[in-house]
């Protein structure tokens, strides 16, 4: 079952079940699919937005939502710090497992193995291959770092 399915699944069941707070998470989801989709459509794609596209809207809607929390938490407001981690968790149900440390080193071993690279130069081949193979896998703000290291030493 593919990730529009599952969403669309879920959000009727957290419309029987009555759940407020998951049933408008999900329709910011909803809401945030269909907003690249007319996007997509405006440029020309009869599709609108694939698999990993939708994978790249649910990592950006749940970082937000991290970022958010710690403000909230920063400004001493507990209980909107509180519903923004609720919404991080549901939106978190869609994505894949992350990877941790050490498998997500072993990736960029793997991917400066397979891309050949040998210098800071092929970086954005490395994360490229890193994008294709991890998306919604991996935080490629942290791991960016990595493959530098890899390529530097």
């Amino acid at each position: 079952m593919d990730l529009r399915t599952q969403i669309q699944a879920a959000l009727k069941q957290a419309m029987k079940d009555k759940a407020v707070n998951r049933l408008s998470t999900l329709r910011l989801i909803n809401a945030a699919i269909k907003d690249k989709d007319i996007d997509a459509r405006a440029a020309g794609e009869d599709e609108g937005v694939g698999e990993a596209e939708v994978l790249m809207i649910l990592g950006k809607m749940s970082k937000q939502r991290l970022e958010s929390a710690r403000a909230y938490e920063e400004g001493n407001r507990l209980d909107l710090a509180e519903r923004e981690r609720e919404e991080i968790l549901v939106i978190e149900e869609f994505l894949p497992r992350q990877l941790n440390k050490a498998e997500s080193a072993a990736a960029v071993d793997a991917a400066v193995a397979e891309v050949g690279a040998t210098s800071i130069r092929d970086m954005g081949k490395v994360m490229g291959i890193l994008k294709g193979k991890y998306m919604g896998q991996m935080d490629f703000g942290s791991v960016g770092p990595i493959v530098k290291d890899r390529l530097c030493s």
